[in-house]
C-alpha cells in the first residue's frame, strides 16, 4: 500500500494527496488505477502529487483515476492549496502552483489559523464552436485547463444524461 497520504473532498470530488517526499513507490498509471479503484483500492476521483517547482511556489501533478495525467483541476487545485497550508508547507494566503496547464494563483481565506475558503484563478475559458448532437441538443466544448462539454437544454428533466454523455464521449 502507498506511503502517507490524505483524502480530501471538494464539491463532490474526492482526491488523494501525496507529497513527492513521502512517496515510496513510482506513481505509474497502473499504480494510480489500483489506488483509485473504489472496490479494491482506496478509491478516489484521482491523485494529487505535490512536487517542487522552479517557476512557482509549488508544483502539482494531477492524475485521473485511469492513470492519465490532467493539465488542471479546479477542485484538485483547491484541495492541494488547503493541504499545503494545513500541512505547514506554506503560511501564505496567496501563492502560486504550477500544473501541466500553467501556473495558477491560489487564494486562501484563513480565520484563526483555519482555512475557511479556497479559490483558484483557473484562467480564461476557451470556448469552441457549438455542435449539434441531435434535434434540440447543442454541445459546446469548453476548456479551462481540462476539457468540458456544456449542453444547453430547455428542460433538464427531459434529458437522459448518461445517454447524452456517452454520445458526447464518442
Amino acid at each position: 500500500m502507498p506511503g502517507h497520504f490524505v483524502k480530501f473532498h471538494a464539491l463532490g470530488n474526492d482526491y488523494l494527496v501525496f507529497d513527492e517526499g513521502d512517496l515510496t513507490f513510482p506513481l505509474v498509471p497502473e499504480a494510480v488505477r489500483r489506488i483509485c479503484d473504489r472496490r479494491r483500492g482506496v478509491g478516489s476521483d484521482g491523485i494529487l502529487l505535490v512536487v517542487s517547482s522552479e517557476k512557482a511556489d509549488f508544483g502539482l501533478r494531477i492524475f485521473n483515476p485511469d492513470g492519465s495525467e490532467a493539465e488542471k483541476s479546479g477542485n484538485g487545485l483547491r484541495i492541494a492549496a488547503k493541504y499545503l497550508y494545513q500541512h505547514s508547507r506554506t503560511n501564505k494566503e496567496i501563492f502560486a502552483i504550477e500544473t501541466r496547464g500553467g501556473i495558477v494563483q491560489a487564494h486562501l481565506k484563513i480565520i484563526d489559523w483555519v482555512v475557511v475558503n479556497v479559490s483558484v484563478e483557473m484562467g480564461r475559458a476557451e470556448v469552441g464552436p457549438a455542435e449539434r448532437l441531435d434535434a434540440g441538443t447543442d454541445v459546446v466544448p469548453v476548456n479551462i485547463g481540462n476539457p468540458h462539454a456544456v449542453v444547453f437544454v430547455n428542460d433538464p428533466n427531459s434529458v437522459d444524461v448518461p445517454v447524452v454523455g456517452r454520445r458526447i464521449k464518442t
